[in-house]
């Protein structure tokens, strides 16, 4: 990938912990992933192999023991709003609505622009993710699914020039995951925001991504290879499962992830 291509750049990038033994647990050891702007990839790879502390780093909630984060080649100090960031829960304040959550992080952002042009947003986004409806509702009211759109809408609203999101599908059943992979292909679709999506799932790192990065298992664990994903957009679930690498890419996958999974027995 050429250099101006790197919009989001992970470069060597180790991170270790102290043991009580007076060793050090090494995590992840010199992890390299470049993407370029409008790009989706997502990372795979087994339970525990240091996907989520990867995207943690990325997100500037954990300082690499070395190696850096560069998003448009610039550094990052720490967390910040040029990354929205979805997790697992999405963690909405209880005692404010839908569009007060999504309002939070956009008046945060936009502080000088006029509340009818910081309402518009919060409409914008809620709406796209299908909870126009909804909106006014506080997350009691809402359903896991529900909330995470919430999650989704705030992230986009924004306006960030990465997205991180850390399996945000998987504390959904599988009906719900579905409908929110959807979601967010149609979302995304509409700005195409740089991407980096943590996954254990191979069919939805075959739906979703532009580039499937293969991660390898711990300790130490590091970028396994590059899987390019060659359906076209805009896409579809059907299109996906229709397309005649389909299913030599799923097995790609999973033959790397078995692979991994002897590796760690052996």
């Amino acid at each position: 990938m050429r250099s101006e291509e790197r919009f989001l750049e992970i470069s060597h990038l180790t991170k270790t912990y102290p043991k009580a033994d007076g060793g050090e647990a090494v995590i992840v050891r010199d992890f390299d992933l470049a993407i370029a702007k409008g790009e989706f990839v997502c990372l795979i790879g087994h339970s525990g192999c240091g996907k989520s502390t990867v995207l943690s780093i990325a997100a500037g909630l954990l300082p690499p023991t070395e190696g850096g984060v560069l998003v448009d080649d610039k550094e990052i100090p720490g967390p910040g709003p040029d990354r929205g960031v979805v997790f697992q829960a999405p963690c909405l304040l209880p005692w404010m609505t839908a569009f007060d959550n999504v309002m939070l992080g956009v008046a945060a952002v936009k502080p000088d622009a006029p509340r009818a042009e910081r309402e518009a947003i919060v409409a914008r986004y809620l709406e796209r993710v299908g909870l126009g409806t909804a909106m006014h509702k506080k997350p009691a009211e809402l359903s896991g699914g529900m909330r995470q759109r919430v999650g989704l809408a705030r992230a986009f609203a924004l306006d960030p020039k990465v997205l991180l999101l850390d399996e945000p599908f998987g504390m959904l059943d599988s009906l719900t995951r579905f409908e929110l992979q959807e979601v967010l292909v149609e979302t995304w679709s509409a700005d195409r925001k740089t991407a980096l999506m943590v996954t254990h799932d191979v069919d939805e790192a075959l739906f979703l991504s532009d580039r499937v990065a293969l991660m390898t298992n711990g300790p130490s664990a590091k970028l396994g290879g590059i899987v390019e994903v060659p359906f076209p957009r805009p896409r579809t679930r059907a299109a996906v499962l229709e397309h005649p690498e389909y299913y030599p890419l799923r097995e790609r996958l999973i033959g790397f992830l078995e692979d991994e999974a002897h590796t760690q027995a052996a």
